[in-house]
């Protein structure tokens, strides 16, 4: 009898060591999930946030790559190589409109390997335009301002309030913050101000650098100071900044393809992935399908860095700690239990 019972010991032993073997097997065999980890920080806060919850709740492996726009995209689209990307977060599409279509088109072509699937928009489209602090508007009750140009409301009032923003090198214009040189928005806000008729008003200022660009800005904001000047989102600036955006004509291709005077275009960040992965990580497709955040939400975890000299791994954790509601409504219940244990 003490036999038999060894024998079913054993049995038992060797079915549980084979079950497992077989769940460490699938686990081994899971998609590797590539990231395109490209050079900004929201895209690659998104990155870790989507990363931690597919390794820890989905059981996937991993890894993130790093290059420039074209680069990584083409190489999504190829899928060539054991490094080559299948997600991309962020796709900012009109800035690779031509070799977006060609992947999309590439993803719908039943004969073809290559190519990308999308779907659907990361956050609501990005953001650029023409700013100033809104207590310059609305005032500030809180930090005693009082509105210094109630009826500033559109690009059409800056010749009105040029002394505001009196430029301290030239006191006969008003000075208006533009981008570095060499950014394409620098010849078009150039362009924008001859379309406008406010060049004779207003001198135009180029900082050296992106960091001087913002802190014209929060330097002006801690003092209660007017500024003017071009600014975009999602940034660190704009979610730690109450700004306001002045109205310009809606976006029209036709006007901006001659004369640029009106809105700037909207860009779309939607989420993309190589066209095989819905059938090799069906559930990482899945939650990549319900990943949605807003342009505040960008804002407020950039500032967070900012405020705190956080990388984009800490960036991440905050996101999944401050807004647990959002993003747990992303997976199932037992995904999410698993993800909030490994926090």
């Amino acid at each position: 009898m003490k036999k038999v019972k060894q024998v079913v010991v054993i049995a038992v032993f060797v079915a549980l060591c084979i079950g497992a073997g077989g769940g460490f097997a699938a686990a081994m065999e899971k998609k590797t999930i590539i990231f395109a980890d490209f050079g900004w920080d929201s895209a690659q806060v998104h990155n870790r946030i989507a990363g931690f919850i597919i390794e820890k709740g989905l059981g996937h492996p991993v890894k993130y790559v790093q290059g420039e726009t074209i680069l990584l995209n083409t190489a999504l689209i190829q899928a060539k190589g054991s490094e080559a990307p299948n997600v991309n977060m962020e796709t900012w599409t009109e800035n690779w409109q031509e070799l977006y279509d060609e992947g999309l088109a590439k993803g719908q072509d039943p004969n073809s390997n290559e190519g990308f699937v999308l779907l659907g928009a990361n956050f609501p489209n990005s953001v650029q335009g023409w700013y100033v602090p809104r207590y310059v508007v609305e005032g500030d009750e809180e930090r005693g301002i009082k509105p210094m140009a109630p009826d500033l409301k559109s690009v059409a009032d800056l010749p009105k309030y040029w002394e505001l923003f009196k430029d301290p090198e030239d006191p006969s214009k008003g000075l208006f913050h533009s981008c570095i040189p060499g950014w394409a928005c620098a010849e078009i806000n150039e362009k924008k101000f001859e379309t406008y008729g406010i060049k004779e008003n207003y001198n135009i200022m180029q900082p050296g650098s992106g960091p001087a660009l913002a802190a014209s800005m929060e330097t002006a904001y801690k003092r209660g100071k007017p500024w003017l000047g071009y600014y975009w989102a999602p940034t660190w600036v704009l979610g730690k900044l109450d700004m306001y955006q002045l109205e310009e004509p809606p976006f029209d291709q036709e006007v901006w393809d001659t004369t640029q005077g009106c809105a700037y275009p909207p860009v779309k960040c939607e989420i993309i992935v190589h066209k095989n992965l819905p059938k090799e990580a069906p559930e990482v497709v899945a939650l990549l399908k319900n990943y949605k955040t807003t342009l505040d939400i960008n804002n407020k975890f950039l500032a967070y860095m900012q405020d705190n000299k956080a990388d984009t791994t800490e960036a991440a954790m905050w996101f999944l700690k401050n807004y647990e509601d959002l993003w747990t409504g992303w997976v199932d219940d037992d995904v999410a239990t698993k993800v909030k244990a490994a926090m």
